[in-house]
């Protein structure tokens, strides 16, 4: 509970400063950004904003999340300079003066129909790259949302979108959203959502450990049922139906569906903050960690990236992997290509954007 509160502030401080630095109006009185709450991004403004400048070229201090939408977009989310998208042709930047909701992208989504889904730390931004008109729309507390500060973002297999804030759980009702309270964690912090093969919704938080929902019940999964942590960060499902969970402080939890494992520090691993679980289309599980990198976990052998294996940058927080099977890891320091094997390129504004460049 003190960590997520230690590093709430430290986001919102992070956020503040950003928001200083944007051409927006701060209101003196509320402290608060103005923001529009509805606009539109022509192709002038999202193929043509200014890049932030760095004392180095990286596309951003840090890399919070990495996905590519299906016309083949590459989109980074950031800790400060809001969106980083990457079409095939250059990078381009969008943030709050372009209409982002805010500067720290916390989640990425595309829905079924096409509609890019973006929570940060001031609200939810809608983009609809088919409207014609206005095509964007953005989410606040007005709009339901029980806390600004949205960290996680998801659609289910029924077309359902929720949202997980700092304050508990959202769910969007097709206008707008509206609180779904989880038992005894209706103001927890959410970090994580996602579907298993089964159907079932999964919710890790900061401070209650994980929520299974089947629809009708929540079912609760802590420390007391032998999760290694109640300070949960991730959790990914495997192919063979295992859910893994990252934490902060306990490591890496695997569920099979009636007793747990467990990877910690110490012994498996480096740490015990683990940011982020994640399976490639290889169905081999990745595990980014704070200060000691990335691991693969193969066949029940674990194998360490690091520094000593050029992977520099700090913290890794977001594993992706594309169409192409290139592996993107951000974190503290920016963005690293990954070829898989033992490959690793540092992207900076002008690329590379593929293997060999």
């Amino acid at each position: 509970m003190k960590t997520g509160k230690i590093m709430r502030a430290l986001l919102i401080g992070t956020s503040f400063i950003c928001c200083l630095y944007s051409v927006q109006t701060l209101d003196v009185k509320t402290r608060e950004v103005r923001i529009p709450q509805t606009g539109h991004w022509d192709d002038t403004l999202v193929y043509g904003p200014q890049l932030p400048c760095y004392y180095s070229n990286a596309i951003s201090e840090y890399v919070r999340r990495i996905f590519q939408d299906s016309k083949g977009n590459l989109w980074f989310g950031t800790n400060s300079d809001g969106l980083a998208k990457y079409d095939g042709k250059g990078l381009a930047y969008i943030n709050i003066r372009e209409g982002l909701s805010g500067s720290q992208v916390t989640g990425i989504l595309e829905d079924r129909n096409g509609n890019m889904w973006f929570s940060t730390n001031t609200g939810i931004t809608r983009y609809d790259p088919s409207a014609k008109g206005q095509n964007i729309q953005i989410f606040t507390e007005q709009d339901g949302l029980s806390d600004p500060g949205v960290w996680s973002i998801f659609q289910d297999s029924k077309g359902t979108i929720w949202a997980g804030t700092f304050r508990g759980l959202c769910r969007f009702t097709g206008t707008h959203f509206e609180v779904f309270p989880i038992p005894k964690a209706e103001k927890s912090w959410i970090r994580a959502i996602t579907e298993d093969s089964k159907g079932n919704l999964w919710f890790a938080t900061a401070d209650k450990g994980a929520y299974k929902f089947d629809g009708k019940t929540f079912q609760h999964l802590s420390k007391k049922n032998g999760l290694s942590s109640n300070d949960l960060t991730s959790i990914a499902e495997d192919h063979q139906g295992n859910l893994w969970f990252g934490s902060m402080d306990g490591g890496i939890s695997k569920y099979n569906g009636k007793s747990f494992t467990h990877l910690v520090a110490g012994k498996e691993i480096g740490t015990n903050e683990v940011w982020t679980v994640y399976e490639d289309r290889n169905k081999v599980m990745w595990f980014s960690s704070e200060g000691f990198g990335v691991y693969r976990y193969l066949n029940g052998e674990l194998t360490h990236f690091g520094e000593k294996q050029g992977l520099h940058i700090g913290a890794v927080q977001s594993i992706y992997q594309d169409r192409e099977g290139r592996f993107w890891f951000g974190g503290g320091g920016g963005l690293i290509l990954f070829d898989g094997n033992q490959l690793f390129t540092p992207v900076s504004k002008n690329g590379p954007w593929t293997m060999g460049c």
